[in-house]
């Protein structure tokens, strides 16, 4: 016998969010092809996504938000679609970041030094504004790739034992995180990745390797609240060993 009532479903558990929650911003091309828009219109609806991601994480409770917004590997793109979402990047870092809660602390991970100086100096300028703030942490990974991002620390290791400010033998994980753009923070316990895709694409590889991963085909466009809730409720009922039993 079927049940008159519908039942409701089980809603996420607030004293067990995940710390650090990461996300893959994936699909908005393929969201413009499927309506005869051009992709940058894609790229437009995804930042508005982004926008109620963040406001939609730090409503929560999320004290750390990594979004992957442009790769080492997206310079390959045709220029008039860099150069779109150079200039969506741009204005968002001058002018959405101030829509958004005023306690939203900004860090930009990645190598920003192939980026122009007057986009440098938005990225400097937001980073010191919010530096002092004591609400989420927002790291927008801009140029960022993994292995880029490891080969910079291996280097930086490197120069600083022949400067004798360590020794080889103290270089273990702790210190190898020291060295990477999100030293200081946790690892993340969840990464997201939308539009029906099951790979890494390069991001955060030394952080992940403990990372609880949810992947799902909405486009990223069209990720929401609801979404989300879903992403961290199927993280909430995972077992989480790190090795052990």
């Amino acid at each position: 016998m079927f049940s008159l009532f519908k039942r409701k479903k089980p809603d996420i558990d607030y004293e067990k969010l995940p710390q650090h929650v990461a996300v893959i911003m994936d699909g908005n091309g393929r969201w413009a092809k499927r309506r005869g828009l051009p992709r940058t219109a894609g790229h437009s609806a995804g930042a508005k996504a982004f926008e109620k991601l963040i406001e939609n994480c730090a409503n929560l409770g999320i004290k750390y938000l990594t979004v992957y917004a442009f790769s080492t590997e997206n310079w390959k793109r045709p220029k008039e679609e860099v150069d779109a979402l150079m200039a969506l990047l741009e204005d968002y870092l001058e002018n959405g970041l101030d829509r958004l809660d005023k306690t939203i602390r900004v860090k930009v991970i990645g190598d920003i030094s192939k980026f122009s100086e007057k986009f440098r100096e938005k990225i400097k300028n937001i980073e010191e504004r919010t530096k002092d703030r004591n609400g989420l942490c927002l790291n927008i990974a801009l140029n960022y790739g993994g292995k880029s991002e490891i080969t910079n620390a291996v280097r930086n290791i490197v120069k600083d034992v022949q400067d004798g400010k360590i020794k080889r033998e103290d270089i273990d994980e702790n210190l190898i995180s020291t060295y990477l753009y999100t030293a200081g923070q946790p690892e993340p316990d969840l990464i997201i990745r939308p539009s029906g895709e099951y790979r890494i694409s390069n991001f955060l590889l030394w952080q992940c390797a403990y990372s609880e991963f949810w992947f799902s085909n909405v486009l990223w466009p069209d990720f929401s609240m609801k979404h989300l809730k879903e992403a961290i409720l199927d993280y909430q009922n995972r077992s989480r060993r790190f090795g052990g039993i």
